[in-house]
This record gives C-alpha cells, structure tokens and sequence, in this order.
C-alpha cells in the first residue's frame, strides 16, 4: 500500500484530540468551513455553498434528522482544527436491509495519518456503541450522491453533487482496516462520440430499438410540467422508489424527503431535460438530468455574496456539461427500450441547448443492464468512486450501550 503523500510524523506535532461537535453555532460553523483548509490550493475542488451546507445540517430543515441520529467530531492540534468526519445511523436504511449498519461522512483531513485514523476510530467506536455491527463510508448522508472516495481523476473537477478528495484519503481509510464495499462509476460522453454532433447520430442498434420502444411499449414520453410541481414530485416518488428498489444501498424517500430534494434541485431543474414515461396516465419511468452547476460553483468560493451572483446570472453561458442524475423505470417496464428513449431524448434537447459534453452517474458497478445500456452509447467510464466497509465490530468488544430507533 502506498504511503500517503505529504504525510506528517506525529510524534513532531502537538498533541492529537478528536471532539465531538454540536450541529449547530460555532461547532457546526467549524465543521463545514474547515475542507477550505483541505483544498486551499486545489484548483479542482468545488466550495459548496455555506448556507445550502447549514440548511443541509439542520435537524429542523433536513427531513433526514427525522430517522437517523448524527454525531459530528472535530480533530484538532494545538488549538488548529486537522479534520472533520460524521458518523451516523439511518434507521430506515436498517429496517429496509434488516440490518444494523452505521455510516461515516464528511470525512475531510489534512496530511495527517494520525488524525484521520483518529477521526475513523471515533466514527466506528460511536455506531459500535449503538449495536451496529458494520459501518460503511463515506457517504455524506446517502449513498448514491455525495458517496464514495474518488479513487482516480483527481485532474477533474466533480460535477454537481458528486464529492472530490485528495488522492491519500484512499490510504488513510484502508490503513484504517476499511475494506472496498462497492463502487459506483462515472460514464462520460460528448457531442463527439455521437458522430456529428447530433442525437440522430446515435449507433443504428440504438436507433432500432429507440423505434421499436415506441412502436411496442404502448408507452408515452412528456417533460415534466413546472406548473404542477407538487403533483409531478409524487409521480416522481412513486417511479423512484418502484424503480432503484433492488439497487445497492437503496432507502425509498418519502413525501417529505422528495419536497426537501426537489426544493433544493428546483432553482436549477430545465424542464426540458426531465422525462416521465407514462403508460396510460401511469408514471413508469423517470430521467433526470441536471446542468452542471458546480462549474459557477467552481468560481464562486462558498458565497453568494458580494460577487457569486454575478457567476449565476451567467451560468447559462459558461455551463457546457450535463449530468445525467436519475434515472428509472420499473420492473414490469423493463427491457422495452424505455431507457433508449430517455437518453435519445436528453441528447436530442441537450444538443439544441448548446450541451457539449455528459457525465452519466453513479452507476453502481453491478448494475449490469444500465451499465450495457449506457456503453452501447459509446459513453466511457471515466471516474471511480469507492465505499468501504468494516464488518464484525462487536469482535473482542464489550457491548456496553444500544439505543432504540426514533419513532
């Protein structure tokens, strides 16, 4: 295993403390300000914005406090804060897997090999100490966004709610007896791949298929209507979670969950690049694609103000990439060319929009039909991103406290 760059002896360093910070005030202010010290030279990584990071951390906004508990901890040396992690249970994950799993987050640290194997021993001692028998992550909250360590591009900024880290938190986790989970892909595909430039370019066997689906499918294929919104988030739930329920790592949203997702993708949604397919009025499949927002983003340090708003006016100028974010069709559904359909119709609109590029993701590397489906496009894979696992907590250790789920 290879040692990670630029890491520091710390027997030459001040004394190593991890705390337990509260989520909210000064504590939570720490925990979300401190990646800047991480990535103060990295030109590829993307500040989130701060007041979406404190809207996201708070238990009164955030329907996901509803049915998890959170723990955040802080390493610090000499009154200088070296790392940050999360460590949470999500009980709905738990009752739907039936199984009695934790999940570390957040995890950013400087060079530091001491204070990240701190920061991972206080994420695994704190699910241990609720009866949790394997914690899993990184998964900031979920595990199909903002999930995974990057272990490759590190050349590439991420695109819009994807995560971007430094090459050595791969070893630090590993070093910390973390084992590879699974791991979920970034497909790429630009205008050049599809021939000329244009969505009839597309290879013949796509096309085949894309006549086929619409001769034989009986199904039909509309924008979402921004209009009705409420009513079209339902359709939306009622497809996604149908549809990713056999996926790995899958927890169903409900209604306040989805109000929460769409609130915050709403500002930022084309409705001419979301697609229901519906079979008799009836929501079958869904496609979601989303402008690359974190490209303004990018420029933008965190702050809407003074200047970060200047980035969002002209976001639609500078933004040339689109991420394929969601997309679904249910069981009964499947294999009908649905999928086809979806994509032809985002590269169609996508195209006419002034789109030169896609990143299709995260695609879960045993998901083997959307995986055939996506390549016989000509899209690449051109990210990894890894969770990791440690399983058997409760080996040579003593239970001691378990608590009981919300209600």
């Amino acid at each position: 295993m290879a040692t990670p760059r630029a890491t520091v002896e710390s027997h030459i360093l001040a004394p190593l403390t991890i705390e337990p910070a509260a989520i909210q005030g000064r504590d939570l202010d720490r925990f979300i300000r401190f990646p800047w010290q991480v990535y103060e030279d990295n030109a590829c990584w993307v500040p989130p914005l701060l007041f979406e990071r404190r809207r996201f951390f708070n238990p009164t906004r955030n329907p996901f406090f509803r049915h998890a508990e959170v723990q955040l901890f802080i390493a610090r040396r000499d009154r200088r804060d070296v790392g940050t992690i999360a460590a949470f249970i999500n009980h709905t994950h738990n009752r739907v897997h039936n199984e009695e799993a934790g999940f570390f987050g957040f995890f950013e640290v400087l060079p530091d090999a001491e204070a990240a194997s701190g920061l991972l021993a206080a994420a695994e001692q704190w699910v241990r100490e609720r009866g949790m028998q394997v914690i899993r992550g990184p998964a900031n909250f979920a595990v199909d966004n903002e999930s995974g360590i990057l272990i490759d591009a590190f050349d590439q900024p991420p695109v819009m709610m994807t995560v971007y880290n430094p090459p050595y938190y791969r070893d630090f986790v590993e070093m910390a007896g973390f084992t590879k989970a699974i791991d979920w892909y970034v497909y790429h595909i630009d205008r050049k791949m599809l021939g000329g430039g244009d969505a009839r370019d597309l290879p013949p066997k796509l096309l085949r298929t894309l006549d086929l689906a619409r001769r034989r499918s009986g199904v039909s294929f509309r924008n979402v209507r921004m209009r009705r919104f409420a009513e079209e988030l339902r359709l939306v739930r009622e497809v996604y979670n149908h549809a990713w329920e056999l996926n790995w790592g899958f927890v169903p949203l409900d209604d306040a969950e989805i109000d929460y997702l769409a609130d915050s993708l709403r500002p930022v949604i084309d409705p001419d690049l979301v697609f229901l397919a519906e079979v008799d009025g009836r929501p079958v499949g869904i496609s979601i694609s989303l402008p690359d927002m974190n490209q303004p983003l990018l420029k933008m340090n965190g702050r809407l103000w003074p200047f970060g708003w200047i980035h969002l006016l002209r976001a639609r100028s500078i933004i040339d990439t689109l991420r394929f974010f969601a997309m679904g069709v249910i069981p009964e559904y499947r294999h009908r060319g649905i999928e086809a359909v979806f994509y032809y119709e985002t590269f169609r609109a996508a195209i006419k929009r002034g789109y030169q590029k896609a990143e299709l993701s995260l695609i879960v590397e045993n998901n083997m039909p959307m995986r055939h489906s996506i390549e016989s496009l000509g899209a690449q894979i051109s990210k990894t991103y890894r969770v990791y696992e440690k399983r058997n907590l409760y080996v040579g250790y003593e239970h001691r406290s378990r608590t009981t789920p919300p209600d």
